[in-house]
């Protein structure tokens, strides 16, 4: 495994009461550390030709602890492509996927 983590809230209409609670504690964990670079909390929505898109989380392996205490379960590193960053510095990116070099995917 990769060290990252994953939270599947699903259908993107009820998902937003349990993303901000998440948000809201990633913050204050990721103040709590020192701000860290490689600490980095992105959502994707993912609709695979259904109606409503699924929302998932994606904890970066430097949040592996708080993914783990959260509920969050071990994935593969996801792709950059479609995720936004919801938590942590905008260096995450360069930081968390080398091979974007220094343009991120929108």
């Amino acid at each position: 495994m990769s060290g990252w983590s994953r939270m599947q809230l699903g259908d993107g209409l009820m998902a937003w009461a349990p993303q901000r609670e998440i948000e809201t504690s990633f913050q204050a964990a990721f103040d709590g550390a020192g701000c860290p670079q490689e600490m980095a909390l992105f959502i994707g929505h993912h609709s695979e030709g259904r109606l409503h898109c699924e929302v998932t989380l994606y904890f970066s392996p430097a949040a592996m602890e708080l993914a783990a205490t959260l509920g969050a379960e071990p994935c593969q590193m996801p792709s950059p492509s479609g995720l936004d960053l919801l938590v942590g510095h905008e260096a995450a990116w360069q930081r968390l996927f080398p091979q974007l070099g220094r343009e991120r995917i929108p």
